[in-house]
């Protein structure tokens, strides 16, 4: 990762496919990642860490179990540790994501989703 300034609009640009994470950043033992999403993900959850969300562009719903948390433009929702959870978007979502380094992006559900983070 290099010191040099990112663009959060050119970034987005630069991403082919929705669930495909880019590392965007990282601060400490931080990355922030850069990701569209289009449909439904899996459910599951990060046992040791919690997840923020950064709705960029659209609209997503965090459906956990108990309930559904609607996020437009510029929302912001933390996924608590251990809570289960499934980000779905009905039209594209850009979003940024803050999570500890190596937190992948399945958690502990794994499967065909599972994405390596990718570089910018």
């Amino acid at each position: 990762m290099t010191s040099d300034v990112q663009n959060v609009t050119r970034a987005f640009d630069a991403i082919a496919e929705p669930w495909q994470p880019h590392r965007l950043a990282s601060i400490n033992d931080y990355d922030v990642k850069v990701v569209k999403l289009l449909g439904e993900f899996v459910w599951h959850s990060h046992p040791d860490t919690d997840e923020l969300f950064m709705v960029r562009t659209g609209n997503l719903v965090i459906q956990l179990r108990d309930r559904d948390v609607h996020l437009g433009p510029d929302d912001v929702f933390v996924v608590p540790a251990g809570v289960e959870h499934c980000p779905r978007a009905d039209e594209e979502v850009t979003a940024l994501l803050f999570e500890p380094r190596g937190t992948v992006n399945t958690g502990d559900a794994g499967g065909e989703r599972t994405q390596a983070l990718r570089e910018l």
